[in-house]
């Protein structure tokens, strides 16, 4: 829904500028409209909102890990996830624009594991004296290898550049932000080469969520999608904010 109000906004403004030309025409636009805009407006003006890039990045994302999400039941691999045996139905009818739909979300729809500091402190290698953690991993089909390249990648490149955004866009904890920024690219590419089974959909133990998202996107229905966005929008606040908690950073 915040998505589209800005989206809303910049039409308006765009549509104002294109009405003003009606009135005001010849050579005495340039300086009419100079007038009203001061040197820093107008750069503001040109900018393209910052935000636009990480949402597409994070849309061809969640596109590619609903793509593996739907060949994953599709091939039947047991044992398969509650989130795909409860689901499906739906899966089997998520076709190519419905996913387009539901990979429109203003987060990432994957969970690397950005919360989870533990993991994040033997990137950084600090603390190489202990036994390197082992996680299951939830995919079973080719080419969750190239996914997790491309999720790390562009997570090391948004914590430079949209780190206000991160914990929204990525559902990443400061802590971990922190340390990710201190990361390499080549640590980075290495990482996704050995750790690619780190990936997982997120809130993949609830069923519930990725229901509502889905019958969403099959449908359609633009209240509904909003409704589903912002619903996780809601959750990884809440999350984030459990986090802040000093119990929050601790490994369960």
């Amino acid at each position: 829904m915040w998505l589209e109000r800005e989206k809303e906004r910049h039409h308006n403004r765009t549509s104002s500028r294109a009405n003003a030309t009606q009135f005001v025409s010849g050579p005495e636009w340039p300086q009419a409209w100079s007038d009203g805009m001061t040197q820093r407006e107008h750069a503001l003006w040109e900018t393209p909102w910052p935000c636009a890039e990480s949402l597409r990045a994070l849309a061809e994302l969640n596109e590619q890990c609903l793509e593996l999400l739907t060949k994953q039941v599709l091939q039947h691999a047991a044992p398969a996830a509650p989130l795909l045996r409860e689901l499906g139905d739906l899966w089997s009818r998520l076709d190519a624009p419905a996913r387009r739909r539901a990979a429109a979300c203003p987060y990432l729809l994957l969970d690397p594991g950005f919360t989870d500091l533990y993991r994040w402190r033997w990137v950084a290698g600090s603390q190489v004296e202990d036994r390197e953690p082992a996680f299951p991993s939830f995919f079973s089909v080719p080419g969750v290898t190239g996914l997790a390249h491309q999720v790390f990648s562009n997570a090391w490149y948004m914590v430079r550049t949209q780190p206000l955004g991160v914990p929204l866009f990525l559902g990443m904890s400061a802590p971990c932000g922190a340390v990710f920024r201190a990361c390499s690219l080549r640590q980075i590419t290495d990482l996704a080469e050995r750790h690619a089974a780190w990936l997982k959909p997120r809130w993949a133990g609830r069923p519930r969520i990725w229901s509502e998202l889905l019958r969403a996107a099959i449908s359609g229905e633009g209240l509904a999608l909003e409704k589903a966005r912002m619903r996780g929008i809601n959750l990884l606040a809440a999350e984030l904010k459990l986090l802040e908690q000093p119990h929050g950073l601790e490994r369960r």
